[in-house]
This record gives structure tokens, C-alpha cells and sequence, in this order.
């Protein structure tokens, strides 16, 4: 993962910087503390937290529907809550808390057989596991990202990395979860998060990104509670 890095603008990176330089010890922040500190400096701040570790669009998702001051805070601490939850139910999984939203990222090898779509066995219970969160905690979208490394043509990996989005995002709806929260893409090979020069690389890359945002019901509760 180190030999990638987030297209961040530069204005982003500033604040990036800046956030760092004010705040070193960022990563044993809640996120209700970095809900907080969001506002202007959404961007650097959030891709600083999250890191290389997840693509541009699941962290474009989560900079996207950031409020920032009291009312982040307030859906921050309901994040802290669920992202403790998933961790402790998805063992197979890499739980990231971002702010004002969460990243779950899985290994596509631990949900599907090389090459395929088909939710293995053993997967089906993580996404079993993810969709009783889900459910538990209905305030909240969805956007499910799929990756693929960089072997192979921009059209297959297009379709498989959309494919396997779409099998993830199917079999929560199967279990419950409301189709309406939930939306899919696949970015292929466009997205990656380390070198695909190495296997160790390309298994990174390829990847499942759940990505959990507040909806609006949330944030009209968090600006009507805390007035901001």
C-alpha cells in the first residue's frame, strides 16, 4: 500500500499538511473527534485519515456528504458505534473509520473464486454479518465499489470488478437490507491502491469497498440537535 498515493487535489494536500502538522496524533482520533474538526479542510483531512487505503471514489463519497463542526461530531459518535460493531462481526473484513462515514474493505479473494462473481460460502457470511448492521442501523447509505488489479483488459476488468459489486449489493438486498440505500459501481483497474508490479500489490487491489455514509433523515437529527 505504501508505493500508492490518493489523487487528492492540491488544495486537499494543504490541509492535509496543515491537519497533520496541528494534529499528530490524528489516527487515535474517534471519529466523532474528526467529525468535528471536518469543515473547510474536509478533504485533506479525511484523505490524511483514510490514507492510501481505500480508492478515490469511496473517499470522494465520504468528503462528499461531510456537514463538519457540532452536527459531523454528532453522526461522527454514531459511526464510532457501528464501525466498533463491524469489527467486531467481520473478521474478514477491514473496517476504517472515516469521520463522518465508514470504509469496509474486503479482499476480493475472501468473497469470490479468482476470476468470478459468485459469492463464495465462506463470504456469504461476512455480507451476512455486514447486512444485520446495516439493518440495525437504517440512517445510513451505502455505495458498494469493486476493484480489480491491473492484469488483463479495461473491459474485462470493468465488468467483473462491476459484477462482483452488484453480486455484494444483491445479496445484502436478499437479506434485507432496503435496495434504495444501496448503489454499486465497478471501477476495474483505475482505482488501485498499491504497485500491480507484485502479486502482494495486486492482492490489495483487488477489492470490495463498502462504503457507509449518513443519509439525509441523519443529518437533519444532527443539525436539529445540535443547532448547527
Amino acid at each position: 500500500m505504501k508505493t500508492s498515493r490518493l489523487k487528492i487535489s492540491v488544495l486537499g494536500l494543504a490541509f492535509a499538511i496543515g491537519a497533520t502538522t496541528i494534529l499528530p496524533g490524528c489516527d487515535s482520533l474517534t471519529s466523532t473527534q474528526k467529525g468535528a474538526g471536518i469543515g473547510a479542510a474536509a478533504g485533506g483531512t479525511i484523505g490524511a485519515l483514510i490514507g492510501n487505503k481505500a480508492g478515490n471514489t469511496a473517499v470522494g463519497a465520504i468528503i462528499g456528504g461531510a456537514l463538519g463542526g457540532t452536527a459531523g461530531a454528532f453522526i461522527g459518535r454514531k459511526m464510532d458505534r457501528q464501525a466498533k460493531e463491524l469489527e467486531q462481526s467481520i473478521p474478514g473484513a477491514e473496517v476504517i473509520p472515516a469521520g463522518e462515514g465508514i470504509i469496509v474493505k474486503f479482499d476480493s479473494g475472501l468473497l469470490f473464486e479468482f476470476g468470478k462473481s459468485t459469492l463464495s460460502t465462506a463470504a456469504r457470511q461476512n455480507i451476512d454479518n455486514l447486512a444485520a448492521s446495516l439493518n440495525k442501523y437504517p440512517d445510513t447509505d451505502i455505495m458498494i465499489i469493486g476493484h480489480t488489479d491491473g492484469i488483463g483488459s479495461d473491459a474485462v476488468n470493468d465488468r467483473l470488478s462491476l459484477e462482483r459489486a452488484n453480486a455484494v449489493r444483491s445479496y445484502a438486498v436478499s437479506k434485507g437490507v432496503d435496495t434504495g440505500r444501496l448503489k454499486s459501481s465497478g471501477k476495474g483497474k483505475n482505482e488501485p491502491i498499491a504497485s500491480n508490479e507484485t502479486e502482494e500489490g495486486r492482492t490489495q487491489n483487488r477489492r470490495v469497498e463498502i462504503v457507509i455514509v449518513a443519509n439525509e433523515a441523519m443529518k437533519a437529527e444532527a443539525k436539529a440537535t445540535t443547532n448547527n
